[in-house]
């Protein structure tokens, strides 16, 4: 019989070599210069991302072997795959600046989609890391046939498994697009998100203006909202990453995974609330401490922390269950709801309903926030829209009210009794009312009004406690206990 290694030899040698073509992305002197920018090449960021050594690449050869004979390029300028993320699978698509500056030809647009249509198949979460000048240039010069598209297939992936997106350079078109529909956007210190860049602004538009200034980090996370949460280091994005993914289940239909370090989860009292809540309502404190305090030790993972400020969304552990919790920030309007702080609870109690979270709502506002401004920014939309979103959410709702609820402001945070929760619960010093006695008697233009709403409101809890407002009227020091009591039932 005749041997076939000679014929085997051949073949391997050349799969060999494309394979190190691939491995070798944009080549020295471009994987360089994506070091001297401080950023961390494509490869690189995938082993940041994965458990180590995890990561099965899929289509590597793509890009390798062009129809009309142009040169290969590594990857077409995207790489991806399968890893592990603390021990479970998840589906990562990343942008290869060295490889076209990250621009999408056919290969690269066939690979994302067949990486996307992988995580919908097998329900898996997507990361999509940015870095990248959206669609390349050539491709209307070159005959391909239709491309599939990842747009489609990630807008089709929305509450069906988590997707988090990576913003680590500049992304323009259509990849920053795709990333849009992420239910977590992270961006790093430096980067940039824009529909089109800044030399096709200047064409268009006759404007000038760096990255920076038509799609910065901080514009997007504390002004625009595109992006969620702002990092100092690609290190610390992935870090995020992988925490978010850890916090939620791997599809909707799934409960959340269980913390598997148990310190810090007993359902204690804390007697600390006593010295951060002040009971009258005319001095501010911060609910970031007071969520530090309720929340299992070291658990709390701020959510879009520098938008629509007077509000707090966290995703966080009590007893070790996974939780969302939405709270008004007393330090920043007295807690009003604005319509960036709508908008923003709006998306993050969507994520918990699709994925089964428990809702933890930490009531402290004056109200939706009125005047000129508020209006014309559409706030009555947004906290309409806020309260769609409560009525939707099927979940395990604990609501808790702190001090003060009035107005539209107690029911888009879930106070309206009945409203499905778990259970509803009130400190002592809640002060409660349709407005808030000041201010009201003017809007009422009568003393007789003035003196009942003040009467009503200083009442406390015991005449909404008499009326069955809420479930319970409990000591601060038992709060903890309380909502980890309600999270565990079975």
């Amino acid at each position: 019989m005749s041997s076939h290694r000679q014929q085997w030899q051949q073949l391997l040698e050349e799969l060999a070599q494309r394979q190190g073509l691939a491995q070798a992305m944009g080549g020295a002197e471009k994987l360089t210069r994506q070091r001297s920018k401080g950023r961390l090449n494509a490869r690189e960021r995938a082993a940041q991302l994965f458990d180590a050594d995890s990561f099965n690449e899929i289509g590597a050869l793509a890009g390798g072997n062009h129809p009309a004979g142009h040169p290969p390029l590594a990857g077409d300028g995207v790489i991806g795959g399968t890893g592990l993320v603390e021990g479970r699978t998840v589906v990562a698509l990343l942008e290869d600046f060295t490889v076209m500056g990250g621009s999408i030809g056919h290969a690269n647009a066939a690979k994302r989609a067949r990486l996307v249509r992988l995580a919908s198949e097998q329900q898996l979460p997507l990361v999509i890391v940015l870095d990248g000048a959206g669609e390349r240039m050539g491709n209307a010069a070159e005959r391909y046939p239709n491309a599939p598209n990842d747009l489609q297939l990630v807008a089709d992936l929305q509450g069906k498994v988590p997707v988090v997106t990576l913003v680590l350079g500049s992304s323009a078109g259509h990849g920053a697009l795709t990333g849009m529909f992420a239910d977590l956007v992270i961006i790093n210190q430096g980067a940039s998100l824009f529909t089109a860049g800044p030399p096709l602004v200047e064409a268009a538009l006759g404007i000038k203006v760096t990255a920076e200034e038509l799609g910065g980090a901080v514009m997007h996370t504390s002004e625009s909202g595109v992006a969620h949460n702002l990092v100092s280091t690609e290190a610390e994005a992935f870090a995020q990453a992988r925490r978010f993914l850890s916090m939620l289940p791997l599809r909707a239909g799934e409960a959340p995974p269980q913390s598997r370090d148990s310190v810090g989860a007993d359902a204690n009292d804390v007697d600390a609330l006593l010295d951060i809540i002040p009971p009258g309502t005319d001095r501010a404190y911060d609910i970031r401490e007071v969520l530090a305090t309720l929340a299992d030790a070291g658990s709390v993972m701020p959510l879009q922390p520098d938008y629509g400020r007077s509000m707090v969304c966290a995703l966080c552990r009590f007893g070790g269950v996974a939780a969302m919790v939405i709270a008004n920030q007393p330090m920043v309007f007295a807690g009003a709801i604005t319509c960036e702080a709508a908008q923003k609870a709006t998306h993050f109690i969507d994520l918990a309903h699709n994925f089964g979270l428990p809702l933890v709502s930490l009531l402290d506002n004056p109200g939706v926030m009125p005047g000129p401004e508020a209006e014309r920014a559409g706030v009555l939309r947004a906290a309409g829209r806020m309260f769609a979103a409560q009525r939707r959410y099927r979940g395990r709702k604990v609501v808790v009210t702190l001090r003060k609820a009035f107005g539209f402001g107690s029911s888009v945070m879930g106070m309206n009794p009945w409203d499905r929760q778990a259970i509803s619960l009130a400190l002592p010093s809640v002060n409660l009312g349709g407005i808030p006695a000041l201010g009201g008697a003017q809007a009422a233009r009568s003393s007789a009004e003035e003196s009942a709403q003040v009467q009503a409101n200083q009442s406390g809890a015991w005449v909404p406690a008499d009326a069955m407002a809420f479930d319970k009227v409990i000591n601060p020091v038992a709060l903890r206990r309380e909502i980890i009591a309600a999270l565990q039932r079975d």
